[in-house]
């Protein structure tokens, strides 16, 4: 319409449509325009993540203490002040419902993020390392985290891969809180197997770098309290490269 009343030609109509047509399938596959508010998107996150992890949680019957213990390091881990605490709190406690609907939880997260892959695969790391800091990942919890990287598009070998990086942090501790890490955990971190040649294993911590870059991950909706944890994230992945690096003699 906006077309046919500026130009008043048939040509004018017709390019108005088509440029309406864009934005509409933009809009459905979740791109974002300057302007568009991404409160949303972190807002659906941050209640989707500690929603999960509590439904996770209470998968095999009961909330252990171990459990809480490791959603409320993760919580303090990911720099949380007091009103967030209590909201994330809130929000774990919600997932533990026996009516909690997981699925479609996620599906609304997939929705929100749209093409926002980087911030889908953080939402399952998120996941994978509350659950492997409290009682390992038992087997309808398993299930539950498989069924929800499916839902978000991510394949059963970046599963593998992403849960092998995760577990090659014990404890979850901070980065540099382990210096002289073995080689097999540095390649775990990049998400690529010690047989990977040089060109590979710069590639995949291009990716790793990128996927995981504080400023576009809250650019793209993930909450501005969680971006201590992508700050960690990324220089675990440089410190793997470099120490990769050393050991094979890569310029």
């Amino acid at each position: 319409m906006v077309g046919l009343l500026l130009t008043r030609t048939v040509i004018g109509a017709v390019v108005g449509a088509l440029i309406g047509l864009l934005f509409d399938q933009s809009v459905s596959l979740g791109y974002s325009f300057p302007g568009s508010p991404a409160a949303s998107v972190s807002d659906v996150f941050f209640r989707t993540t500690f929603e999960v992890m509590g439904h996770v949680a209470k998968s095999d019957g009961r909330v252990s203490e171990a459990e809480i213990d490791a959603a409320r390091r993760l919580m303090q881990d990911l720099r949380l002040g007091p009103n967030e605490i209590g909201a994330a709190i809130e929000c774990f406690r919600a997932g533990k419902s026996p009516s909690y609907d997981a699925g479609l939880r996620i599906e609304q997260l997939r929705e929100a993020c749209g093409l926002r892959y980087d911030l889908l695969a953080a939402f399952i790391e998120l996941q994978l390392r509350a659950a492997l800091a409290g009682n390992g990942i038992s087997p309808p919890a398993r299930r539950i985290l498989m069924r929800a990287a499916e839902q978000l598009g991510m394949s059963q070998l970046e599963f593998a891969r992403m849960e092998a990086a995760v577990r090659a942090r014990p404890g979850g501790a901070h980065a540099g809180a382990q210096p002289q890490r073995p080689l097999s955990e540095c390649y775990a971190e990049l998400e690529v197997s010690a047989g990977a040649s040089d060109q590979e294993v710069t590639k995949a911590y291009r990716r790793q770098m990128s996927r995981h870059h504080p400023d576009k991950l809250v650019a793209n909706g993930l909450p501005e309290s969680m971006a201590q944890w992508a700050k960690e994230k990324t220089q675990r992945i440089q410190e793997s490269y470099e120490a990769i690096r050393a050991a094979r003699g890569m310029r």
